[in-house]
């Protein structure tokens, strides 16, 4: 019987320390500024009606610099997931959550389409968060060419 309790108040030590450190993560990731709540998923190849809402990851996205750093939500890891740098980045188009996407994205998400380094993918973010987000990469420095469609 102590045993159980031991084992129990051991269980629940321990899911206490993971939500904290989810927590504390968070909180290093936002320290600096300049974070938005952003979903990301490589851009589905042929049919995207079949992919519709599948393989979006919630994540948080800094700005730092030149680039943006991309890091998931539901994590422990301190380092971005991925790094999306300023010059690389091309804007092939913005659309709506469609069919069972408005299921797995934030409620008042816009689907941006992009290419970076070759590898294309979509960030779902919020209609503020985006116009942020085109704005700096509009306010690239004199010499860099910037694609936004």
């Amino acid at each position: 019987m102590i045993l159980a309790f031991e084992v129990g108040g051991a269980v629940l030590v321990a899911a206490l320390l993971g939500l904290f450190l989810f927590g504390l993560r968070r909180r290093l990731i936002q320290r600096p500024g300049g974070t938005f709540d952003c979903s990301l998923r490589p851009a589905p190849a042929g049919d995207a009606e079949s992919a519709a809402g599948k393989g979006w990851v919630y994540g948080v996205a800094r700005y730092s610099g030149d680039r943006v750093e991309w890091f998931r939500v539901f994590s422990y890891a301190v380092r971005p997931r991925r790094v999306l740098e300023r010059p690389a980045i091309e804007v092939t188009g913005r659309r709506e959550p469609q069919g069972s996407e408005e299921l797995a994205l934030l409620s008042d998400a816009v689907v941006l389409c992009c290419v970076h380094r070759g590898t294309r993918l979509e960030l779902a973010m919020s209609d503020d968060a985006l116009t942020g987000f085109l704005a700096w990469l509009e306010a690239a420095p004199p010499g860099q060419r910037v694609n936004v469609a």
